[in-house]
């Protein structure tokens, strides 16, 4: 195993994941139902209400791996009777999600959980991941529940996990392409990021 470089290349930024995960079920919390709020199950939802959530809730955390991907390979993960979007409103207007995955035996893994930027703050997001624990471990067979998250994220989030119930099991650096650079997201969004100083390289100055 060699050591990484110090430095992100020129137009990538650095990246810190750690992965965690909970093993036993735990007591249920009874956290006061934020007002107005109402939780529905996303059937057969649609790129572009997908592509809405996704992008309207990750912008400021950089999240761009979905965006990267095209219509058709959206479609297939939205349709695939595995995947579970649930989508939180506040007076009808939506206010944040939760996906989960039951791809693997006995596993659920909590793919992308956040709120529209508008909803911080409002004691939603502690109620929503609490909803979407107790709505993992009731997945027939359920004995483990996994998420990840990175130093991208919410400064809080790694926190409220480990809060929550889950425990760290692994941790990875790794070097992205800025995804402002590369125009997946606007230049303004993630204001706690700096920009790199260098842009990306041009396909033409890629090595092979």
């Amino acid at each position: 195993m060699t050591d990484s470089p110090a430095a992100p290349p020129p137009g990538h930024i650095k990246v810190t994941v750690t992965y965690l995960e909970m093993t036993t079920r735990p007591a249920r919390r009874q956290r006061p139902h934020p007002h107005g709020l109402s939780l529905l199950r996303a059937e057969n939802c649609t790129v572009s209400f997908y592509r809405y959530l996704y992008d309207t809730v990750g912008a400021e955390w950089l999240w761009w791996f979905r965006r990267a991907m095209s219509a058709e390979q959206l479609r297939l993960i939205l349709a695939d009777d595995k995947t579970e979007i649930y989508v939180a409103y506040v007076a009808g207007v939506p206010a944040g999600y939760v996906e989960l995955n039951r791809a693997r035996p006995g596993e659920c893994e909590m793919q992308y959980l956040g709120l529209v930027p508008d909803f911080i703050g409002r004691g939603i997001g502690g109620w929503l991941l609490d909803w979407a624990i107790e709505a993992a471990w009731n997945g027939a067979g359920v004995e483990k529940i996994t998420v990840n998250t990175c130093d991208l994220d919410h400064p809080r989030a790694l926190m409220t996990y480990q809060k929550a119930g889950f425990r760290p099991v692994g941790q990875e650096v790794r070097f992205d392409p800025d995804p402002r650079l590369a125009g997946l997201i606007p230049l303004t969004a993630g204001s706690h990021i700096p920009l790199p100083d260098q842009p990306l390289p041009s396909p033409e100055a890629t090595p092979e």
